[in-house]
Parts: C-alpha cells; sequence; structure tokens
C-alpha cells in the first residue's frame, strides 16, 4: 500500500503539468493572434457613390489588336444609382447602370450605337476603381452581330472635371 501513494502522487504530477503546458499554449497562441491582429492594417473605408460624382473625361483603349485610337467620353456620375450617363462627343447618351461592391465599381450598358463600329449596336460593361484620383478600370463591348458575338477588351481611365 506504501508503493502505490509514490505512484499515484506521480501520476497525478504529471497529469497536472501536462494541463499547464497545454493552458499555458493555449494562452500563448491567443495572445499571438490578438497581436496579430492588432498589427494588420485597418480595413478600407466603405466606398460610396458620392465618392464617384462629378464629371469624368474618359479614354477608353483596346488591349489587343493594332487599333489603339481611343473612344473619348464623358461619363456624369451622381450621388445615387440614378442619372448616370455616358455622353459621347457625337451625342448619343447613354444611361449606365451601376453597382458598388467592395472597392470597385460595376457598371452596365443596354445596347447603343457604336462609336468604334458603323452601323452597329453595342453593350458594355465593366468596372472602375478610384487609384491616385483617377478612375480607372477595364470596359468589355458586346457588339450585336449576324454571325458570332463579337467581344473588345478596353482600358479605361478618366480624370475629373473641374
Amino acid at each position: 500500500m506504501h508503493t502505490m501513494r509514490p505512484v499515484a502522487l506521480a501520476c497525478f504530477t504529471l497529469l497536472v503539468v501536462a494541463c499547464a503546458k497545454k493552458e499555458q499554449a493555449a494562452t500563448d497562441s491567443s495572445a499571438a493572434a490578438a497581436a496579430a491582429a492588432a498589427a494588420a492594417p485597418p480595413p478600407a473605408p466603405a466606398l460610396s457613390l458620392a465618392d464617384f460624382a462629378g464629371k469624368w473625361q474618359m479614354s477608353a483603349i483596346p488591349l489587343a489588336g493594332k487599333d489603339t485610337t481611343p473612344t473619348k467620353y464623358v461619363l456624369t456620375a451622381t450621388a445615387d444609382t440614378s442619372g448616370w450617363v455616358i455622353d459621347f462627343p457625337s451625342g448619343v447618351k447613354v444611361p449606365v447602370q451601376i453597382t458598388v461592391s467592395g472597392d470597385s465599381l460595376l457598371f452596365k450598358t443596354q445596347p447603343y450605337a457604336s462609336q468604334r463600329r458603323k452601323n452597329v449596336k453595342v453593350s458594355t460593361e465593366g468596372s472602375f476603381k478610384l487609384q491616385g484620383g483617377k478612375l480607372t478600370g477595364m470596359t468589355t463591348a458586346h457588339y450585336q452581330t449576324a454571325k458570332a458575338d463579337s467581344v473588345l477588351q478596353l482600358r479605361a481611365e478618366g480624370t475629373k472635371m473641374p
């Protein structure tokens, strides 16, 4: 009976030491996670349509092919989802449907008379971001033809007009 006490005491001691190490490790990893979260940069402020409000002088240039002629237009932006319009130098005005997604502005138009291809209807869609005071993004133009859908990718950039 006397030999059982030291064995039981040794087992109990091992159990206490093992549990204490696990608790310390859990505390250490929690502290490390909290420190990492505190060191992370704060999230970017939410993008607002008011950030885009105004008139933007835009230029869209094809990404591929020999044609590097820019399509120029003025984008009129409002602080809400109504009233957004693309105004081409030819006088064609195109309403724009917009939504905000994260740090990007997504846009889409209904078919209108193409400014790049004569007698062809086109609809466009894409996204813009505000970067360094400029509006930058990508546009995909979908041309309506008798054959398969014809698509053109363009890089767009604009500066806010005074």
